[in-house]
């Protein structure tokens, strides 16, 4: 499927706003650009953004992810190899880097890429030569590389799992790419738009969300960014089709996520008599309940047999 990348690229909160602003003067350049920040937060398709925004625009942009490639493979995929190379190599494979020629190689998860390939990266990035897999003569290419990750590089590097070299040539202008609860100003928007895009990819009429709703999507903290909102969007087209999403049809985690402190008690300076204070909290849950002893011990987290023993040892009927 197409990407429109104009339609995606949505939010107006100051955060999200400035990052594309320093995207715009980096893709000015060729200059190597890394994205960081959480996973599902879009940073493949601000590359995407970086690259038609550059003069290598009408130029290939290859995406590569590091973490779906077994380290066997890994070199082949990337630097290409030649036929009969190894067991299975039945015909000629060009490699990723070729294939990018003119225009962006996106490399995505670059923390997961095996630190043998690491040592040829490098220099392939200092050169512009590489070798493929088999082969005795060097090649030269011109790409411009965008790299992403989800992981804090430079304990990667201080642990021994990332060499400090590449680490160097790859973070020339680093990019924090925020979370979704970093930009919630734009929730509504990408909200409305995810919405509407799935419900005519199912052809369907789209839900509505009720005010009350939208405050509570607002409020949530949406661990997996856009690819949970994305995922939530397409649950609630199909489940709730040209209706209107109340708070009590939201997902068990989105309708009882809180940003409320649980209660604590401050001991005052006289003290306080502790069976006074059970005691006390016993009959609240009570009263509170109408009386419903199972109710009331959940209120207070206790099981029923529990909550009995308490009544029981105050005399409380």
């Amino acid at each position: 499927m197409s990407i429109n990348i104009d339609s995606k690229l949505i939010g107006n909160a100051p955060e999200f706003v400035s990052l594309l602003r320093s995207l715009d003067v980096a893709a000015a350049t060729d200059v190597t650009v890394m994205l960081e920040g959480e996973s599902g937060t879009g940073k493949e398709l601000l590359a995407r953004y970086t690259h038609q925004q550059s003069k290598r625009k009408d130029k290939p942009f290859v995406p590569i992810n590091c973490a779906a490639l077994p380290e066997t493979l890994a070199e082949s995929e990337l630097f290409g190899h030649r036929k009969g190379a190894f067991t299975g190599a039945t015909h000629t494979n060009e490699g990723r880097i070729n294939s990018a020629e003119g225009g962006t190689l996106f490399l995505d998860e670059v923390a997961e890429m095996p630190l043998t390939i690491q040592a040829k990266l490098l220099r392939f990035m200092e050169s512009g030569e590489y070798q493929a897999v088999g082969d005795t003569s060097h090649k030269m290419a011109n790409v411009r590389i965008i790299t992403a990750t989800h992981a804090d590089l430079n304990k990667k590097v201080q642990s021994g799992e990332f060499r400090a070299d590449l680490y160097y040539r790859l973070n020339v202008v680093p990019f924090h790419v925020p979370a979704l609860r970093e930009r919630t100003g734009d929730i509504q928007q990408l909200l409305n738009s995810l919405t509407r895009q799935l419900s005519q990819q199912h052809q369907l009429k789209s839900p509505r969300y009720s005010t009350q709703c939208i405050k509570q999507l607002e409020s949530y903290d949406w661990p997996g960014n856009i690819r949970e909102l994305r995922n939530f969007c397409e649950r609630m087209v199909i489940l709730f089709a040209a209706r209107e999403i109340q708070l009590e049809n939201l997902p068990f985690e989105i309708r009882n996520y809180t940003t409320e402190k649980p209660f604590s008690f401050l001991l005052p300076d006289r003290g306080i008599k502790l069976d006074e204070l059970e005691q006390d909290l016993l009959l609240q849950a009570l009263n509170r309940t109408l009386g419903n002893q199972s109710k009331a011990a959940r209120m207070l987290g206790l099981t029923r047999d529990t909550f009995l023993y308490r009544l029981k040892k105050y005399s409380i009927s």
